[in-house]
């Protein structure tokens, strides 16, 4: 009852394909071509990054502006935690309110 059963599984599911047979064939050697002279490729004077001084600007302009978007989503996100937090404890006190008001009157 406790002991896990193993599935036997009587045919393979896969495709299965006859391994295919390679017959040699005679080698012939070939001389080899006479080896060309090596270019060396010549580095590049300049980098290839420039950074210009509008480059510069627009990235500052680009950071600054995602740094912007990002912190008022975060703030409005932790405002929103807060107002409902907040509704949240009101409900709590009148609900408490209702409650010990309706206990005196009995």
């Amino acid at each position: 009852m406790f002991k896990p059963k193993v599935p036997t599984m009587p045919q393979p599911t896969g495709l299965i394909t006859r391994p295919t047979v390679v017959e040699p064939t005679a080698a012939v050697q070939h001389t080899p071509p006479s080896p060309a002279p090596l270019t060396v490729p010549i580095a590049a004077a300049r980098p290839t990054v420039q950074l210009t001084p509008g480059a510069v600007v627009a990235l500052v302009g680009g950071g600054t502006a995602v740094v912007l978007v990002v912190g008022a989503v975060l703030v409005s996100m932790l405002l929103a935690v807060a107002v409902t937090g907040a509704s949240i404890a009101i409900c709590a006190l009148v609900i408490r309110s209702l409650i010990t008001s309706a206990d005196q009157h009995r």
